[in-house]
């Protein structure tokens, strides 16, 4: 794999989700097919919004729809069938209408990292589909339950 800078925010993420490598995920290398890592943010990003007490579905309630708007992985090493895997994220940025996650991937066998990245979503409103102000009950509870507080604008 190629050497990449250590990422900062490997180290101060909130392991949240952890899955083991279904054969259906793996590529005809054998290994973890580089798409499979978007869905692996998605659930970790989802889990994240659980335990801060704020599912999809609380934002809704809210009038608020979330679009993800951007996505980046960097691939660090490799994984393959059967690997336990753990997924650490973050608020690192909140904006006034977008979330910044910063997301890490390891194998839980040998703490190494396979993939790090982030994804950004933004807030909408339900009924003029304009991007709207990230709710302040979200924000109360990023900043309640990290050690790290996100970057604000």
């Amino acid at each position: 794999m190629q050497d990449l800078p250590a990422d900062p925010a490997a180290d101060d993420l909130h392991y949240v989700y952890d899955n083991r490598v279904r054969y259906a995920e793996t590529d005809a290398q054998g290994v973890v097919f580089y798409g499979e890592y978007v869905t692996y943010q998605d659930e970790t990003s989802s889990e994240l919004l659980r335990r801060l007490d704020h599912p999809y579905e609380s934002f809704a309630e809210l009038g608020v729809d979330l679009h993800v708007v951007h996505t980046d992985v960097d691939y660090r090493a490799t994984a393959g069938f059967d690997d336990r895997l753990t997924n650490g994220i973050r608020v690192e940025r909140l904006g006034e209408s977008s979330v910044t996650f910063a997301w890490a991937c390891r194998r839980r066998e040998d703490d190494e990292v396979i993939a790090t990245g982030h994804v950004t979503h933004v807030a909408v409103d339900d009924e003029t589909r304009e991007p709207t102000r990230v709710p302040e009950s979200f924000r109360a509870a990023v900043r309640s339950f990290q050690d790290v507080p996100p970057v604000t604008e």
